[in-house]
């Protein structure tokens, strides 16, 4: 029987193997023994050393083997377009910042991928993706903490222009138990078999949410929901440049109902910039633990990630003391030192019936010092549903809905109020401040097989955290084919 992280020692594991349950000891005491001291360094530290303890052993143990991989793929061709159309209803804004969101305006975004993928030796393959892309979010991705399109990035052009998302290799480790798992063909994966029991490790430039914080029903803006805070916890502060990708390493290990997963990153050059700084200076470690579980016969998992971003970043109470000192405007970047955020999210989906299923996130991270890349949020709460058309013999068919509530820290509150900006919000001031509640639907049409076109609809009451403000009714269009 499966009882923790790794695999079980046996007469042919290499010595110093860890037991799964020692495995799992030895990474809870590295996590409560950091903790203890209080730390954010040491916790990153101690987490990763405790993973990595837990991963040799399991690569010690695992094989590349040629039966299992089986009739694999050898090489694919897939690609993508999506095309998304925004519009903002009119609602109250008295009055508004630099980052303000604006009512009455439209923004469209389309985006073009070809993905080629390659087996490069037995368990290996090597991906990679152009990419044009071209338009703008709602006042250039402004606005709201909670976006209300994931299909848009932090910068964008007036006309299409290229870009290389992802280059990456992924190779796959077998060991020796737990069946043969079918993989199927699919956009950045070939298609073939593996192990249930493995090891994956990643390296290259690719997203940190291919590999965490992943969730069936509620992670992709392409095909089901759009708002940042509903396809990705709103605190998940995840390495990336401005377009979401980064480049680093991840490993996995597979081990019967439970997932270990860690990995280092680069962070961007300065907060929310297109340019990455290269070479680990500024970088982000994450630890991932997943259990895999059955409730009534029906599939879930609970999945906890864990990141530390370590860079030149600026705490939140120094920038307004200093605009104080001085008479001089709120400007984060003056006082940027090299320092720590950290944060932590819990990740739910469970399948309720055959074509019914349900997502949560909850997560908070540090509300004393700036978000380094996704967006402003402290802490957050998400729930919602997923059900299929076969209810009215639409089976291809998808309806969503999902509540979203996000807040800030009191310090990020005095910040905003006294002028600062973040990564999306800042209205010029803050006198009445308020967590900042989300609503979103949306039903995703199947059309013929190969595309599909979703109306999406969104509610967003005191935007940018502001009660002043709003509330305002986003809605879109989607269409979204693939190969």
């Amino acid at each position: 029987m499966n009882d923790g992280c790794a695999m079980k020692r046996g007469m042919n594991s290499p010595p110093g193997t860890l037991t799964r349950g020692a495995c799992a000891r030895t990474y809870a005491r590295a996590l409560t023994l950091a903790a203890a001291r209080g730390r954010e360094a040491a916790l990153s530290l101690a987490a990763v050393v405790a993973l990595a303890q837990c991963l040799a052993g399991a690569v010690a143990a695992a094989t590349i083997d040629t039966d299992v991989q089986g009739s694999a793929e050898s090489f694919a061709v897939h690609g993508q377009f999506t095309y998304v159309e925004q519009e903002t209803s009119r609602f109250n804004a008295p009055y508004r910042g630099p980052n303000s969101l604006s009512p009455g305006i439209g923004a469209e975004t389309t985006d073009a991928t070809l993905y080629l993928g390659k087996r490069l030796w037995p368990g290996a393959e090597g991906w990679i993706d152009g990419e044009i892309d071209q338009g703008f979010g709602l006042d250039n991705t402004l606005g709201a903490a909670g976006f209300p399109s994931g299909e848009a990035y932090k910068v964008g052009k007036n006309q299409p222009y290229l870009r290389l998302p992802r280059l990456f290799v992924r190779q796959t480790l077998n060991l020796e138990d737990g069946g043969t798992q079918t993989v199927e063909a699919a956009a950045n994966q070939l298609a073939g078999s593996h192990s249930a029991n493995r090891v994956v490790l990643w390296v290259g430039k690719f997203s940190v949410g291919d590999v965490f914080d992943t969730n069936q029903y509620a992670h992709d803006p392409r095909g089901d929901f759009l708002n940042w805070a509903a396809i990705d916890a709103g605190t998940f502060d995840y390495a990336a440049d401005a377009w979401g990708y980064t480049v680093g390493a991840a490993a996995e290990w597979y081990q019967g109902a439970w997932t270990l997963r860690g990995g280092l990153f680069d962070l961007s050059d300065v907060p929310n910039s297109p340019r990455l700084d290269p070479g680990f200076h500024e970088f982000q470690s994450i630890v991932e633990l997943e259990r895999r579980h059955e409730i009534a016969a029906h599939p879930g998992r609970l999945l906890l990630t864990v990141f530390n971003s370590r860079g030149r970043m600026g705490l939140l109470n120094d920038a307004v003391q200093l605009a104080e000192n001085t008479d001089t405007a709120v400007d984060i970047a003056t006082v940027r030192r090299y320092r720590s955020r950290v944060g932590a999210n819990l990740n739910l989906e469970q399948q309720l019936t055959a074509d019914l299923g349900l997502f949560a996130r909850i997560g908070r991270a540090g509300g004393n010092v700036e978000a380094y890349e996704f967006t402003d949020i402290d802490r957050t709460v998400s729930a919602g549903l997923s059900l299929q058309g076969s209810r009215w013999h639409r089976g291809e068919d998808t309806v969503g809905i999902v509540a979203i509530n996000n807040g800030i820290s009191a310090t990020r509150e005095r910040y905003l109020d006294a002028g600062g900006l973040g990564i999306l919000v800042g209205d010029g001031r803050l006198p009445h401040p308020g967590s900042e509640q989300i609503a979103e639907a949306y039903y995703s049409l199947s059309v013929l097989g190969v595309a599909r076109l979703s109306l999406d609809y969104q509610f967003i009451n005191h935007p940018a955290y502001n009660r002043d403000r709003g509330p305002v009714s986003v809605v879109a269009a989607r269409l979204h084919a693939q190969f």
